[in-house]
């Protein structure tokens, strides 16, 4: 079949890049109760002067103690419950009033009638720009003219209060407590005189660029130590030992307007830095980190191992590599030495040295360098390898203690050893570290954060292609799948939107083992694997599809009362100790992440030009779910829809295809764009959306329209770019957005002229030419889609299909468009970043099952054909 394989066609540009102005409006309707003017103004008038004269009184009392005290105060702002809060109104960053964190509390939550909570701080000075809001919402109106309606109501109407939404979405002001600032799971807060490594969240100055926007170093963290060493002097509860401090305050995780430190502490401790310090924002707890072959004799073993280096074929020019974070590699291993040399191992901390203790990551190294180990020690064929390894101990593997830290900057850490040795490598980072718990929920960590800013290369212009395995779900929970699978959902930090994340799925079903005759695999062949952690359970309207992909994961085996681990269901990679074993068993959702490393390269070898987002790109597009996937999750009586959103959540987008992902073929076209693209920028005083790439595809209109109306095309895009993150519970609206910007892709409708479709996505061109009454108007394409908007709109990857279509209509379908979505580039004005460009990977694929209809050809010619000037 090789002869009948063809490289992707590469698209240098779009037809047209035009300015591009988002049709939609406004957040939504604003749900605030009605208020009595006179006494809501008033009563929050008197509470608030009432909680600041306590607050005052608190601080003047620690200043006679000789205690820290902060400059101004905390305050937390509640809703009324079942309606809105106005967050954003509560903040004044040019005054210092700053929003720090919104929550929903727990204990006021009614079934899905909910109280927002937002905890504020404000200076010491700034007490009468706040109560100002409140007495403008008592003395003044609006400068607007009333509308028909309301004078209709009231012929008295003068118009509504100054500050009106603001003032009354406020149900109550309390001062802020440790609750208001910890933002993880309540059971996890500190009890007693226990002292547990938190995560504190300290808000910083919003203009923190330089002139080549990079971030820079910011004075909180050493106020924040300083108030923490004070305290701990003062204090006959140890904080901290002195070289742990010393440590921690070394780490740390910069965002915009975030910095994240690691410190320990009880309860009583935490509120005694609420009372001061002024930069407070958040805490959070720490996050901790979570076998024919192998019955044979190591002699038996190493004619295996002698056998399959014969037919080893290396690239040695190769500047591909897998980077693996990991517990080390033992790169003695005759299987590992060609690929792995002594500087390409690696450590964060030297004390721990390179080597493998553990055996986690030499397991790894065999799936990485392999792919698929068993079938290369099978094979009779030359085993090509184009990609080398590196090894980076994230962790200890001696059985040691590993104390929770700042795994964002830990692995920022180790990222950049392999980096600085050589630098001119194209490297695929891989990961199978993430957090026992899976308590974050697709909410955004400093961990996931870190994975984000790293691949965006927010801090340093480099992008990197991060892949992460979505975690596991552990033994005591494997009798309950696949229920199990849904309510144990993708751990930290795999809910990176910018990262790869990989799952599990299973194709072993075969037992042989004499001692399991009792046992039988708890996961049918081609359903997801027991071990595999989803997000079928997060809040599916905010938070990206994870996992993106899955691999062979490996299955489990039950009877009656007990499931166990066998090497019958798992895959075969390296033993760490090669005098001992050369075999080793593994599993799980780090053989998946391996192998999906392994697939990367492949791409990456055979187009060594091409950016990380293509890479993840083409693995995503090149995805497909196997039956036992959709009918596992598949819910009789459910939309089809909703049904989708499960498997998307449980599968990702399925299995990637090798094949898919390196080649095209006569009946099987894809097109590849890389391009740059401004979203967003400042007219006069406005910030607004920029650019929209239209694309004029050069399709096979030709062949398509001789097709008969039965035949089978599918038309599917990936669109792929990486955000910079602002994480912070802040609410993830307005300007607190996470993604820095979103993109969004629309294709022309079958009966839809070009003018139409431009007018419909491009509200701008839609101003600028008259208005014809005449115009037919057009609706929304998203029912057309298999997936739909809501369960693609998310995150920093987008994929769907068409395949109800007929070749006539698809043949009208060639003009396409990217065009931006809000994000905090454009929402926060003042870190002025609204000007700035962004990359995407664009794929497009048309396909049939009929191999004798030839796609490419006729797409292959317009592309090299002469531009006639």
């Amino acid at each position: 079949m090789a002869e009948n394989r063809f490289p992707h066609i590469f698209i240098k540009k779009p037809q047209e890049i035009t300015d591009y102005t988002s049709k939609q409006s406004g957040g939504g309707k604003i749900n605030i109760p009605e208020r009595n003017r006179n006494q809501h103004g008033n009563f929050l008038k008197r509470e608030f002067k009432k909680l600041w004269k306590q607050s005052e009184k608190s601080n003047e009392n620690r200043q006679v103690k000789a205690l820290p005290f902060k400059k101004g105060h905390y305050l937390e702002f509640r809703s009324k419950t079942g309606y809105d809060l106005v967050t954003k109104s509560l903040e004044d960053i040019k005054s210092g009033i700053r929003l720090l964190n919104i929550n929903i509390p727990k204990e006021k939550q009614k079934g899905n009638q909910k109280i927002t909570a937002g905890t504020i701080y404000v200076p010491k000075d700034k007490m009468s720009l706040f109560l100002k809001k409140i007495e403008h919402y008592l003395d003044k109106n609006e400068d607007t003219k009333p509308t028909e309606k309301q004078l209709e109501k009231d012929p008295n109407f003068k118009g509504n209060p100054k500050n009106k939404k603001l003032v009354e979405s406020i149900e109550e002001i309390r001062l802020a407590t440790l609750e208001s600032f910890w933002r993880d799971d309540p059971n996890l807060i500190p009890k007693g005189n226990e002292s547990v490594e938190c995560e504190v969240w300290l808000k910083t100055e919003v203009l923190r660029y330089n002139a080549e926007r990079n971030l820079q170093p910011n004075t909180e963290i050493d106020n924040f130590f300083k108030v923490y060493d004070q305290l701990n002097q003062q204090s006959t509860e140890h904080i901290n030992k002195k070289s742990e401090t010393k440590f921690n305050r070394d780490q740390s995780i910069q965002f915009p307007e975030r910095a994240v430190v690691l410190i320990k502490a009880s309860k009583n401790q935490l509120v005694e830095l609420i009372k001061s310090c002024d930069d407070i924002a958040e805490f959070r707890r720490a996050k901790e980190t979570a076998r024919f072959f192998l019955d044979q004799e190591n002699k038996e073993q190493i004619e295996w191992v002698k056998d399959l280096q014969k037919r080893l074929q290396l690239d040695e020019e190769s500047k591909v590599s897998i980077c693996l974070l990991d517990t080390g590699v033992n790169n003695g291993h005759p299987l590992i030495k060609p690929v792995l040399s002594d500087k390409d191992c690696h450590t964060v901390n030297p004390n721990w040295g390179t080597e493998d203790k553990d055996g986690h990551g030499t397991k790894m190294s065999g799936l990485a360098i392999y792919g698929d180990l068993q079938k290369a020690l099978e094979s009779r064929k030359q085993i090509n390898i184009h990609h080398k390894l590196e090894s980076v101990k994230l962790i200890p593997s001696d059985g040691t203690s590993n104390d929770p830290k700042l795994y964002g900057h830990l692995t920022k850490q180790g990222i950049s050893r392999a980096e600085i040795e050589k630098p001119d490598r194209k490297r695929t980072i891989c990961m199978a570290v993430t957090s026992k718990d899976d308590r974050d929920k697709g909410r955004p960590s400093s961990w996931s954060g870190a994975i984000d800013q790293i691949a965006s290369g927010a801090e340093d212009n480099k992008k990197r292609l991060l892949i992460i395995s979505a975690g596991n779900v552990q033994q005591e929970d494997w009798k309950n799948y696949p229920h199990s699978n849904t309510t144990n959902t993708v751990h930290d930090p795999a809910q990176s939107w910018n990262a790869l994340t990989v799952g599990a799925y299973t194709d072993k079903t075969s037992i042989t083992d004499e001692k399991l005759k009792e046992y039988k695999p708890i996961a049918k062949k081609g359903e997801l694997s027991p071990f595999s952690s989803t997000s079928v359970t997060w809040e599916t309207k905010k938070w990206p599809i994870k996992p993106d992909v899955v691999f062979e994961g490996g299955n489990v085996a039950k009877n009656k009362i007990d499931t166990t681990e066998t090497e019958d269901l798992s895959l075969l990679s390296l033993h760490y100790k090669p005098q001992e074993r050369h075999f080793e068993m593994i599993h799980a959702t780090s053989a998946a992440t391996a192998q999906a490393s392994w697939l990367a390269t492949q791409i990456h070898s055979k187009y060594p030009k091409i950016w990380p987002e293509t890479i993840r790109a083409l693995m995503v597009h090149s995805s497909d779910w196997k039956e036992s996937m959709i009918k596992q999750f598949w819910k009789h009586g459910d939309s089809e829809k909703n049904n989708y959103k499960k498997t998307l959540r449980a599968f990702g987008y399925g299995v990637p295809n090798l094949d898919k992902a390196l080649s095209s073929y006569k009946n099987s076209l894809t097109l590849v764009s890389e391009q740059i693209i401004q979203p967003f920028t400042k007219k006069n005083s406005n910030y607004t959306t920029k650019d929209m790439h239209f694309y004029k595809m050069p399709w096979p209109k030709t062949v398509l329209k001789n097709l008969p109306d039965q035949t089978v095309i599918k038309f599917k895009f990936t669109l792929s770019y990486f955000i910079e993150p602002g994480p912070g519970e802040i609410g993830w609206k307005d300007r607190y957005r996470y993604p820095s910007f979103g993109l969004r892709f629309a294709l022309i409708q079958p009966q839809e002229s070009e003018n139409d479709f431009m007018k419909r996505i491009n509200k701008k061109i839609a101003e600028d030419e008259e208005q014809n009454k005449d115009t037919k108007k057009t609706t929304s394409s998203g029912d057309r889609w298999k997936f739909g908007k809501q369960n693609t709109s998310l995150g920093s990857i987008h994929s769907d299909f068409l395949e109800k279509t007929t070749a006539q209509e698809i043949a009208h379908c060639n003009c396409m468009a990217v065009y931006p979505s809000t994000g905090w580039w454009k929402e926060r004005q003042y870190l002025k970043q609204y000007d700035k460009k962004a990359r995407y990977s664009l794929i497009i694929s048309l396909s049939t099952p009929e191999e004798k209809i030839d796609l490419y050809t006729p797409v292959d010619t317009q592309i090299k054909m002469p531009i006639k000037t």
